[in-house]
């Protein structure tokens, strides 16, 4: 695999994993127990932290790429291993 394809395939899974981790450990001002700010939602998060999304989306990612590179490398699931067209009767 050539850098610049590792590179935009990491670069793929980090975006899908800081949307994945991106609801975790938010609350709402009820959850917390305070007055939502004049004009916030009240769905609006009151302990948003960037650093932590970027930071727990950067370990996910990694750890993901890491199994797809080493599946890569090693061949474990190939193409035909994926092939449905017996169960679907084609």
């Amino acid at each position: 695999m050539r850098w610049g394809s590792m590179l935009a395939v990491y670069a793929l899974i980090w975006v899908i994993s800081a949307f994945a981790v991106l609801p975790f450990g938010l609350r709402t001002p009820h959850e917390a127990g305070v007055a939502p700010a004049k004009g916030h939602a009240t769905s609006a998060p009151v302990n948003f932290r960037p650093r932590l999304v970027v930071l727990r989306a950067t370990v996910v990612s990694a750890l993901v790429f890491a199994l797809l590179y080493a599946n890569f490398r090693e061949g474990w699931i190939t193409v035909s291993d994926l092939d449905i067209s017996p169960l679907i009767g084609l």
